[in-house]
């Protein structure tokens, strides 16, 4: 409980501080005018659809003329990137026209504005003085560029002029003086959204903006991780507990206690535990966020700059979860006191009656049917976030099902598993593990719960990271491949000198939506897109001007057929009459358009290209900045090292939750175990078993339960493998073999049952020591 008030309390303080930031090149605005967001199911980041620039140019007119403002300054970004000592700078890679500098606002500190071409200013930590010559990279290539100015702010400005060619396409409208909101959102109306004050954050970089969800989906999850676990394993002990109570619990309702009287006396067990628990949870919660977030900027979990504050919400968020967990973990322990009747007082043998009642069956089949449900979702969900997300749920369904159900299964295990335990001590021990048929499920549970998630999430990520490896590099017929080397992406010099085909990726936005997109040259797209099929039309036809093909989900979303003519802006802003000449099959098209790069450069002067394949033969000895040669392997298995470094820190935050989780589980659930069969322990000792005979019972019998419980919860990992990777199958359109992690699945359970076999032996030591001094009847 304490445990899991803490993630709960730290993980909601890490989420509540990780709010946007206004980038400081906007700071010295007003308000902002943004271009109307865009949204698709594969990304869940809004994208600014451009405006155009006679609509930049109108509706900035308008903006300037509204009372108060003193200048409407349109913000025109593009690729740029300095290069020093042969190497591209890393992270100044956007430029912008020298008006945006009055936005921040950014001061000369030495020379003069730039005015023509190939002038910049930059910030003077380049150490490049003015006069001087600095190469700048551009999406067409490296050119020298004279230093006419300095800042000192981490940026690059071109003359206003440049800036228009470079990226033609507004996003941002910034207005300076105190402009009356009224007014200038009715200037604005639906063309785009007035954003002031904090708002202004919405204007983060694309990356940072990133970075914010990936840490809020991490966040998120371990705080629902450790709430499922913390009910769960509370449920699992309160089980436990009143199953070792029950003739204590009939002697209460043979003296009168109603069953109501009986269910308040186990809540009140619960609230005691559950309130100071959560209180000094949220102590330690608090203090354990406040230093973490260097931590999660270190890890590129957040962008630079966050900061952790102290938020009210959280903490009483924390301080009520507490009691409510305790609560819902008691629930069914409550209920099933409830049901004890007074003649229960007058047992003396502790066997078991049954261990499956009527709900706990229904409850399983349930639960069986909710994972069968979240299967479903997963499969057919077209969304990679809600994809995860039913993967998830449904593991947790399939764990709270293999728990519910163990006490039916538990009898077969034991006879399986119990074999390995020779003689009498064996048979022992697999006579006591089969009349306690429950203690024996509520032992294995937090074993069950390790098992589950730690392979469940190991295996989904390394499925998931060798599947989109290996189908990239199935897809890719060449020698070598160019790629990016400290920038976004290569420019046009870059891949000038190749002999292979050059993939230049774009968006291109169609009503309310945005499609990825690539330029290709159409003579050479196989041998990029080993696996292209056209169904209907001809790729040929691309090299044709304003004609597009188009993936057959696309195709069908929108209705599109060949011959259709469509109406789609590119990232200068423009609507332009595309004809649709080929329909291609989803699997093997590198995105949902393809056009010919010239039009897609055309009209996207900052676009860059993601990769260049070449053709069989070994890459060019030489290389531009900004770019690096490397063997097709390498190439698949460094394409996504960025996203794949945040997924194992993401891997390994889940693991240490669930299995720290249940290393205390095992240990608290096998120690009280343990306790509570004090007589049993003295009826061995009096019956002729040595002190070390006893130890040894103790021993295998915590270990073959926590046996049981990995098996269930390897089980249960493996159905859960199974759909996540048929949901893959599904969204990627190809073969996907599942990778299960056998050798960490060996560690896991090698942990719990020296935990539990430990966890037993120690307790036990103290009950059997001097034991033969004690009589045996009575507890």
């Amino acid at each position: 409980m304490l445990t899991g008030t803490l993630l709960v309390t730290a993980s909601l303080l890490l989420h509540a501080s990780a709010g946007t930031r206004v980038p400081d090149r906007f700071a010295g605005t007003a308000a902002v005018v943004r271009s109307p967001d865009v949204t698709t199911a594969a990304d869940p980041i809004p994208v600014p659809r451009p405006w155009s620039a006679e609509e930049a140019t109108a509706l900035t007119r308008r903006l300037a003329a509204v009372q108060g403002v003193t200048a409407a300054v349109p913000d025109r970004s593009f690729y740029a990137q300095p290069v020093r000592h042969g190497r591209a700078v890393p992270g100044l890679t956007e430029g912008q026209g020298w008006a945006s500098a009055a936005l921040a606002p950014y001061r000369l500190i030495a020379g003069t504005p730039p005015q023509r071409e190939r002038e910049v200013v930059v910030d003077r930590a380049l150490g490049v003085p003015v006069g001087d010559g600095l190469t700048v990279l551009t999406a067409t290539g490296a050119s020298r560029w004279t230093v006419t100015g300095l800042v000192d702010a981490a940026a690059l400005y071109v003359s206003d002029a440049e800036a228009r060619r470079l990226a033609p396409g507004v996003r941002a409208i910034g207005l300076l003086g105190a402009p009356r909101l009224p007014a200038v959102n009715a200037v604005v109306g639906a063309a785009g959204t007035v954003v002031t004050g904090a708002e202004r954050g919405t204007l983060e970089p694309r990356a940072d903006t990133r970075l914010r969800w990936i840490g809020t989906q991490v966040l998120s999850a371990v705080s629902a991780l450790a709430a499922f676990a913390c009910v769960f394993v509370v449920a699992a002990t309160f089980t436990f507990t009143v199953n070792q109570r029950r003739r204590e619990l009939g002697l209460l309702r043979a003296l009168g206690a109603t069953p109501r009287q009986v269910r308040r006396t186990v809540y009140r067990d619960a609230l005691r535990i559950g309130v100071p628990a959560a209180a000094l949870g949220v102590l330690l919660g608090a203090l354990v966020a406040l230093p973490v977030d260097d931590l999660l900027v270190d890890a590129r979990l957040e962008p630079a700059g966050f900061q952790v504050g102290l938020r009210i919400w959280p903490l009483l968020v924390g301080l009520t979860a507490g009691p409510i967990v305790a609560l819902l973990g008691s629930g069914a322990a409550a209920r099933r006191a409830a049901r004890v009747r007074p003649l229960e007082a007058l047992r003396t043998a502790e066997v078991e009656e049954r261990a499956m009642s009527r709900t706990r069956w229904a409850a399983g089949l349930a639960a069986t049917a909710g994972s069968g449900l979240a299967g479903i979702i997963a499969v057919t969900t077209e969304n990679l976030s809600d994809l995860a997300t039913a993967a998830l749920l449904g593991a947790m369904a399939l764990v709270v099902a293999a728990t519910l159900l163990a006490p039916a299964v538990v009898p077969v295990l034991v006879r399986v598993l119990g074999r390995a335990i020779p003689g009498v001590l064996g048979t022992v021990v697999r006579g006591s593990v089969r009349v306690a048929v429950r203690r024996t499920a509520s032992t294995a549970t937090p074993v069950l719960l390790t098992v589950t998630f730690a392979v469940f999430i190991l295996g989904n990520v390394q499925t998931t990271t060798g599947a989109y490896a290996a189908a990239r590099e199935a897809a890719v017929r060449a020698g070598a491949v160019l790629v990016p080397d400290g920038t976004p992406g290569l420019t046009d010099a870059a891949v000038a000198g190749t002999q292979g085909t050059v993939l230049l990726p774009t968006r291109v936005y169609v009503a309310d939506t945005v499609l990825t997109a690539v330029g290709t040259d159409p003579g050479r797209l196989g041998a990029v897109a080993s696996r292209l099929s056209v169904l209907s039309g001809s790729v040929a036809e691309l090299a044709e001007p304003d004609t597009v093909a188009v993936r057959r989900s696309t195709a069908e979303r929108f209705g599109w057929r060949v011959g259709t003519l469509t109406r789609v802006a590119f990232a200068d802003g423009q609507l332009t009459p595309l004809r649709v000449v080929a329909v291609v099959g989803d699997e093997g098209a590198p995105a949902e358009l393809l056009l010919d790069r010239r039009m897609v450069r055309q009209r996207d002067p900052s676009a860059l290209a993601a990769t260049a394949v070449l053709l069989p033969g070994p890459g060019p000895s030489a290389t531009p900045p900004g770019a690096a040669v490397v063997d097709v392997a390498t190439y698949a298995a460094r394409a996504d090292a960025e996203e794949d470094r945040l997924v194992w820190v993401f891997t390994l935050l889940l693991v240490g939750v669930s299995a720290g989780y249940g290393a205390l589980a095992v240990v608290s659930t096998v120690a009280l175990a343990t306790v509570t069969r004090a007589r049993d322990l003295r009826v061995l000792r009096h019956a002729g078993a040595t002190r070390r005979q006893v130890l040894v019972v103790v021993a295998a019998e915590s270990a073959l339960a926590a046996a049981i419980g990995a098996l269930l919860g390897g089980l249960a990992a493996l159905l859960a493998l199974l759909g996540s990777v048929g949901a893959l199958r599904e969204q990627a359109g190809a073969h996907v073999d599942l990778v299960v992690p056998w050798l960490t699945v060996a560690g896991i359970v090698v942990l719990c049952l020296t935990l539990a076999a430990a966890a037993g032996v120690v307790p036990a030591r103290r009950v059997v020591a001097g034991s033969l001094s004690r009589p045996a009847a009575g507890p």
